[in-house]
């Protein structure tokens, strides 16, 4: 049994890790040496321009000998107080019924041993130090009492001229709770077969996460099939019966992750379901560690994981999130922010990190959901993508099961900077699963400013000549009208439907390369040789009056058409520049194409016109569709209710329908 000691009933709940692969670029996730600060800096809003030494430029990769040793060169300061490595006291102070903790660190070599806790602050504060040589094992039991408000506890190793090892080291806990929780791992994969794969290898080449797990079970909804790459042969066969594929007509993020829990709870082995999204990279450790928390919850807890970016490793994308009930929109918690670089700013130099932050939910790039959770208030609402993890977070909140987003448990993922999946077919799914979610969940009158928000963006998006985006919209107001009932009865075919309107609209014609377009030809000059700015707050009114003729009633110049008045890069594709224009070729996120995005003052009149009328009838009904929504929301989230989706889509998918 992994972590349980049978003489000192202590179960180790976190274990000193490095990483497998030794990537320069991850190190600082795991350790700090060198000359970098043991307090917070003052200002953590500079993290991006602080520079500190590196842990890649004072520890050389052979010095990693596994991955759970490491090697302290003569002289050097190794400290553990990283992301990955130093123990969240705060949340198990928080959020479990443990009240000490036991650190065992085991060392060959001379040197000083270092144990350091922080506060809520961020205040370092040095514990007790002790002197090892030779062969040495190091015990301290530890209290948790003064992390009420936050804090972490962590440890440094001082090698003497001779060096010293670290051999391993980890944080145990008292446990009398016999044998560990059982996981299923629930992945949902879209033509991502090769991400797929690396994580089903990882999770294989864990013998301590394979311990406590039941099955991973992948829902692959593509058509490019995880049991056709190279080598996947393998990799199953590794994995044995801890394995489960199930092949299923797309039915989106929600579809794919319902399977998942609904398998688990079908299945009545697991005492959780950990769904991940495909296209990660896992570390291993992390998993083990959401389950082991789990086990310890005051009550059945959802827990999540952190987002870190993969293709910038040390930056920690998502940390802790929360919804606006009033704007009712989803963001970072408090005054945090996305994008915090680990390697400029390590956790003890980062004070924020240092305080507990409280979610309303987490996403499911790494999420962990107690069966007993889903057996209560259900799976995932119907929503195909977008919001179905916040809706599920604020489900849980609200029949009095917690979210924690956990830190030391994170994944590496494809962020959201280099996307802007609101002006393509995804659009719909913004739109209308933030107002189902709101019909359901607001606690105020008329959903307090989420109406008034859904058409402020309807509108940017018809300035901005976006009218692919604008009409998706407009569909999804007109179905959160029709009621409940629509989320499943459109589950497998609204995507398609979406996508197959692209054609009608030049803002959605994508074109790959550069000399697609006429050049940019403008029929007037700049006024004062200046681009627009953003309206001033006291000049907004006259500024929106003026552009609402110009858009409406003014056709756009025969020019135009012929060629676009100006290149636009996607980073200044404001909407209130847009609106100022006739036409423009304007980049996508990631910068691989653009699009000619063509004024039509008809299309203007007719999509401004029904959504402000959509809203209208949204607001007066508002009480009514509130209360449909939710009388509805168990059987529509209902195992029940997914099998009978599921058995559709597939037949429908059988007969080529």
């Amino acid at each position: 049994m992994p972590g349980v000691s049978e003489t000192d009933n202590l179960r180790v709940v976190h274990r000193v890790v490095f990483p497998a692969d030794k990537d320069l670029d991850v190190l600082p996730l795991y350790m700090d040496s060198g000359d970098i600060p043991n307090a917070p800096l003052g200002d953590d809003s500079a993290a991006t321009t602080v520079t500190v030494l590196s842990t890649a430029t004072a520890l050389h990769p052979d010095d990693l000998l596994n991955r759970r040793s490491v090697r302290v060169r003569p002289g050097q300061r190794l400290s553990l107080g990283s992301y990955f490595n130093a123990f969240p006291a705060a949340y198990w102070r928080k959020w479990t019924t443990v009240s000490k903790v036991t650190l065992r660190v085991q060392t060959s070599g001379s040197g000083s041993l270092v144990v350091y806790r922080s506060n809520a602050r961020g205040v370092t504060q040095r514990v007790e130090s002790f002197r090892v040589a030779g062969e040495a094992t190091n015990v301290h039991e530890l209290s948790l009492g003064q992390f009420g408000d936050g804090g972490w506890y962590w440890f440094d190793l001082i090698a003497d001229a001779e060096g010293m090892t670290l051999v391993s080291a980890d944080w145990s806990v008292p446990d009398d709770r016999g044998q560990p929780g059982r996981l299923n791992i629930g992945v949902t994969t879209f033509n991502r077969s090769d991400y797929c794969n690396n994580t089903i290898s990882a999770i294989a080449a864990d013998p301590e996460l394979r311990e406590i797990l039941n099955e991973m079970i992948v829902v692959d909804q593509g058509n490019e099939k995880v049991r056709d790459v190279a080598g996947h042969a393998q990799i199953a066969a590794d994995m044995g019966e801890q394995l489960r594929i199930i092949d299923q007509p797309n039915l989106g993020g929600s579809g794919g992750f319902s399977r998942n829990m609904l398998e688990t709870v079908k299945g009545g082995k697991a005492d959780y379901v950990l769904l991940l999204d495909d296209d990660v990279m896992v570390e291993t450790e992390g998993i083990l560690r959401s389950a082991t928390f789990a086990d310890f919850c005051r009550v059945p807890t959802i827990v999540g994981g952190h987002m870190f970016d993969m293709f910038d490793r040390s930056v920690l994308h998502a940390y802790a999130e929360s919804v606006n009930m009033w704007k009712f929109l989803w963001g970072p918690s408090g005054d945090l922010y996305h994008r915090h670089n680990l390697a400029s700013q390590n956790l003890r130099a980062t004070s924020w990190m240092h305080r507990r932050w409280d979610v309303d939910f987490n996403g499911w790039w790494m999420c962990l959901i107690p069966t007993s959770v889903i057996q209560e208030i259900g799976l995932s609402l119907p929503v195909f993508i977008k919001w179905d993890d916040a809706e599920y977070g604020l489900r849980a909140k609200a029949a009095g099961y917690p979210t924690v987003s956990m830190p030391g448990t994170a994944v590496w993922h494809v962020s959201w900077i280099d996307k802007d999946d609101s002006v393509d077919w995804q659009a719909y799914f913004h739109g209308r699963n933030r107002i189902v979610a709101g019909l359901i969940h607001s606690p105020y009158r008329k959903g307090g400013d989420l109406l008034r928000q859904s058409l402020a963006t309807d509108v940017r998006h018809i300035f901005s000549m976006q009218y692919y985006a604008a009409s998706a919209r407009v569909m999804a107001l007109r179905d959160v009208l029709s009621g409940p009932e629509h989320m499943h009865r459109t589950l497998g075919s609204r995507a398609s439907e979406l996508r197959a309107m692209k054609g009608k609209f030049p803002d959605s014609s994508m074109q790959m390369d550069p000399a697609a377009f006429p050049p940019p030809h403008r029929r007037k000059p700049l006024r004062k040789g200046q681009e627009p700015s953003a309206p001033k707050l006291y000049a907004l009114g006259p500024w929106l009056a003026k552009t609402l003729l110009k858009q409406t009633a003014i056709p756009a110049s025969e020019l135009s058409a012929q060629n676009p008045e100006v290149a636009i890069a996607h980073q200044d594709s404001k909407w209130w520049r847009l609106s100022q224009l006739d036409s423009a070729v304007v980049s996508n996120a990631d910068g691989t194409g653009a699009s000619w995005y063509q004024r039509d003052a008809k299309k203007t009149r007719a999509l401004l016109r029904e959504s402000i009328l959509l809203h209208m009838q949204l607001r007066k009904n508002w009480e009514l569709l509130q209360k449909q929504y939710r009388d509805q929301l168990g059987q529509v989230t209902s195992v029940a209710a997914w099998e009978a989706t599921i058995e559709e889509a597939a037949a429908e998918s059988s007969t080529g329908k």
